[in-house]
């Protein structure tokens, strides 16, 4: 309705289960992602030496690296590449037949926000329908319980995604 959506393809998993999720992680993982994205835009100052912008840099890197490093030593995976309609509320995904938790359950919806990073966000979320359909099922989920800084910390992630769609297709 009134939010930024996104259709893209990106790793992702419904799992069965309650609980709040990972939000404090989501939040410094999304904040880093914008801050490095952000500072991408910025590389011709870089030329002029510009130290601080560098350690800004240097400090959201080291961010994501130790991240990163926190996420391999529990080495949980299972994330598999979908199409996707993804909002600050929820997401629509296409499913395997028998692969999502019923509608009104509470689900775990775990997935990759960058394609460069093999890390992931893990948000509360309650199936809201499902679809039968001829390559599978259709599950509409809405997230659930999300903190307010998370869902702006979404918000911004999903317009620079959305910015990046639509230069794509300029670019054609």
């Amino acid at each position: 309705g009134d939010a930024l959506s996104c259709e893209l393809d990106l790793p992702v998993a419904i799992e069965p289960a309650d609980g709040a999720g990972r939000q404090a992680e989501a939040i410094t993982l999304l904040s880093a992602l914008a801050h490095i994205e952000d500072l991408r835009k910025d590389d011709g100052s870089e030329d002029h030496g510009d130290l601080p912008l560098l350690a800004q840099r240097m400090d959201a890197k080291l961010d994501l690296i130790l991240a990163l490093l926190g996420r391999l030593a529990r080495r949980d995976d299972g994330l598999v590449d979908r199409r996707l309609h993804w909002s600050c509320h929820g997401l629509r995904v296409d499913l395997e037949p028998g692969q999502h938790p019923p509608p009104g359950a509470a689900a775990i919806v775990r997935l990759q926000p960058a394609d460069w990073l093999p890390d992931h966000l893990a948000l509360p979320a309650t199936v809201v329908a499902c679809e039968q359909g001829h390559a599978g099922t259709r599950v509409w989920l809405a997230f659930a319980g999300l903190r307010a800084d998370l869902v702006e910390a979404l918000d911004r992630h999903l317009f620079r995604l959305h910015r990046r769609q639509v230069a794509e297709q300029r670019r054609r």
